[in-house]
């Protein structure tokens, strides 16, 4: 029998002893062994820190999102090695599309996230704060990555997409990952860290593999590090109040499962596309990787007056599920991932059954194609009635991590609200509704116990992404029973990784430790124009001081005229009783434009290859005509750009602060430029 190895301080290692035997959960033979036994846990997370860490913090965000991209590309090439280990864990094609193609996707999202950031291993966080009125004081918030490591400790429903989701958004934020599979499914992330390992993508230290149980590790974790545990609340509970993760205040993030529940709104009948989304729906979240999801809908509440008829109509959609061995093309839904969870989820239903009837499926049998019930961990999917949910305890508080799930009537949406609200917080819920009015009332009375709402009708239907589908830059997590914290979530979950630190100083400082022109820092003037300047060369605060052009009542009538924009008080015959305008005023677009005016090199070609765009522009002084205006344009920030094919030219963005000022030396309005700027050709 194979060994599942680890792969820790830079090598493939096993562990002692027999350890745990893992199985196929199609056919219940032996797949391989798993053990940590003789692993020193505190020299695992010390390689991570002294090797990976360095390394990760060196790199600019751009450099750790490209490094994502080629590792996502790489592991495409080996999908159908993945898929062939995934049928082992009972998986069906779908159920591992899920699992695997949905884990690398979340590769290319963060990767993609990196053009949120600058070129820069840190970044800034939020606006800057004056602090004096001279503006020689001021402040601003900065994130630096973590000096340590992200220790996640996963479930074992899937074993690639719960390791790649969270260690995209480390290794963006430039902190390396200790990975802590679930062992019963440990043989399939093995696989994929094999892949990553041989492909030399990531600096040595960035990522180890634990197959097998997690020994003192958490004894060694310190302030500098994360923890991320994915998986029951207990056990979340248990490891969040060890000694050393409350003694070093350890950052730990739990998504625990929870009691998630659908809402049929009230508005929805038989006959409207919303009855049939809804019942798709729930036979989806039921079977789909055999219910183990942590967003699987557990609690299904309908109006009262439409009980019976969706109980029939979920019980006809359940009969068309095909059961068994996830090689045959005919099956829909494979088993659990071994016969000790078959066990857990029956004896849960067994605690349900004290207040609940089975009206759909069997305990004891189950009918299957090419596959034996006997040798695997098969379970006929569970549907279960509850008339009386305001009393029943345990229906909000048993959860059966299988293809299970329980109907229950309500009379109104505040109701409604009410049962969902009993699950002491979910990671998701839905409402199936046509009408607004019921989606809005539901989203604001149940949304304090929800980590995220989906609202699906007909129009989102065939683009949404359904129920239990945690996306990349959407918080994945809720509160309560569901754990309290949040993975994923775009640039929020990067922020995980990172230290603020709020920083005071004066402008020059706080621009010289962002790399980002603060107000009131120095400017430089050097006699060169800065659009003849490559972007290598550009300094930041590198600045151009225009000269002053006139602005006159003939600019402003041909500029309404050109552009077509005749508003009121733009025109010299309005009568300005009674507006904010003494009399006749620019347009704010005649000024931006006319600011290009000024700034603009023109008469001959330079390194700025086009205008890239506008950001952040407002107006905040009227100029009438009579007024001499002038523009201050700095260099702000640079971020570069990657070459994505050989052909291209060599370049960055450059974004430039535009101060519009007027002849008393006010701004009149600011903007921050874009320019794409070509690097020198070597």
């Amino acid at each position: 029998m194979l060994s599942t190895e680890n792969y820790v301080t830079g090598r493939w290692i096993k562990g002692d002893g027999d350890g745990q035997v893992l199985f196929n959960a199609i056919t219940g033979e032996p797949v391989a062994r798993a053990s940590t036994k003789g692993l020193d846990f505190a020299a695992i997370l010390n390689y991570a820190r002294e090797t990976g860490n360095p390394a990760l913090r060196k790199m600019s965000f751009h450099e750790r999102g490209l490094m994502l991209r080629s590792l996502a590309l790489y592991l495409r090439e080996h999908l159908e090695e993945f898929y062939q280990i995934s049928y082992r864990t009972g998986a069906t094609r779908a159920d591992s599309w899920v699992d695997i193609e949905g884990g690398i996707g979340n590769l290319f999202s963060y990767a993609s996230l990196r053009r949120k950031f600058p070129d820069t291993p840190y970044c800034l966080d939020g606006e800057h704060h004056q602090l004096g009125k001279a503006n020689t004081f001021m402040g601003h918030h900065l994130l630096i990555p973590k000096e340590g490591v992200a220790v996640h400790i996963n479930a074992f429903n899937f074993p690639v997409w719960g390791m790649l989701e969270k260690i995209a958004v480390n290794l963006l934020a430039g902190v390396p990952a200790v990975v802590k599979p679930a062992t019963i499914t440990s043989f399939l992330t093995e696989s994929v860290v094999r892949r990553i390992d041989a492909s030399g993508i990531l600096p040595k230290g960035a990522l180890q593999l634990i197959c097998g149980s997690a020994g003192d590790l958490l004894d060694h974790v310190t302030a500098q590090d994360v923890v991320s545990f994915t998986g029951s609340a207990s056990t979340g509970l248990m490891l969040k109040s060890g000694k050393n993760i409350l003694e070093q205040n350890v950052p730990f993030t739990m998504e625990a499962d929870s009691l998630n529940c659908i809402v049929l709104g009230e508005d929805v009948t038989p006959g409207m596309p919303e009855w049939d989304i809804f019942i798709k729906e729930v036979r989806k979240e039921m079977t789909t990787k055999c219910g183990q999801k942590c967003t699987a809908i557990r609690r299904i509440f309908v109006p009262e007056n439409k009980l019976k008829d969706i109980g029939i109509a979920l019980g006809k959609a359940l009969a068309q599920t095909t059961i068994g061995n996830p090689l045959n093309e005919k099956v829909r839904m494979g088993s659990l991932a071994g016969e000790s969870q078959r066990k857990e989820v029956k004896a849960q239903v067994q605690k349900l059954l004290a207040s609940s009837q089975i009206i759909y499926g069997s305990l004891d049998s189950v009918e299957l194609i090419d596959a034996d019930a006997a040798r695997g961990a098969f379970m006929s999917p569970i549907l279960l009635l509850n008339e009386q949910p305001h009393t029943s305890r345990e229906v909000h508080e048993v959860e059966a991590f299988g293809p299970v799930s329980t109907l229950m009537p309500y009379s109104t949406t505040e109701e409604a609200i009410t049962l969902a609200k009993m699950g002491k917080g979910s990671l998701v819920s839905s409402v199936v509704t046509a009408d607004p009015a019921v989606a809005k009332k539901y989203v604001l009375g149940a949304g304090t116990y929800h980590g995220r709402i989906l609202i699906l009708n007909n129009q989102c239907a065939k683009e949404s992404t359904g129920h239990g589908s945690p996306l990349p830059l959407l918080v994945h997590g809720g509160p309560g029973r569901a754990g309290g914290g949040e993975e994923m979530g775009g640039i929020r979950g990067v922020k995980h990784y990172m230290q603020r630190v709020a920083i005071q100083g004066s402008p020059d400082m706080i621009t010289a430790v962002s790399n980002v022109f603060q107000p009131g820092a120095t400017r430089r003037t050097d006699g060169i124009h800065p659009f003849k300047k490559y972007f290598e060369e550009l300094e930041i605060g590198d600045q151009l001081v225009t000269e002053k052009r006139l602005i006159t009542a003939e600019d402003i009538n041909r500029f309404a005229d050109l552009s077509g924009d005749h508003f009121y008080a733009h025109l010299t015959g309005t009568d300005f009783a009674g507006t904010m305008f003494e009399r006749q005023v620019a347009h704010g677009y005649f000024l931006i434009s006319a600011a290009a005016g000024l700034f603009v090199d023109s008469y001959e070609k330079n390194p700025v290859l086009l205008n890239y765009g506008i950001d952040e522009l407002r107006f905040t002084k009227p100029v009438y005509p009579g007024a001499e205006f002038y523009v201050r344009f700095t260099c702000k920030e640079k971020t570069g750009q990657e070459q994505k094919e050989p052909t291209d030219i060599p370049r960055g963005i450059v974004k430039w602060l535009v101060e519009m000022m007027d002849e008393t030396d006010e701004i009149v309005g600011v903007a921050t430029i874009l320019t794409m700027v070509a690097r020198k050709v070597q």
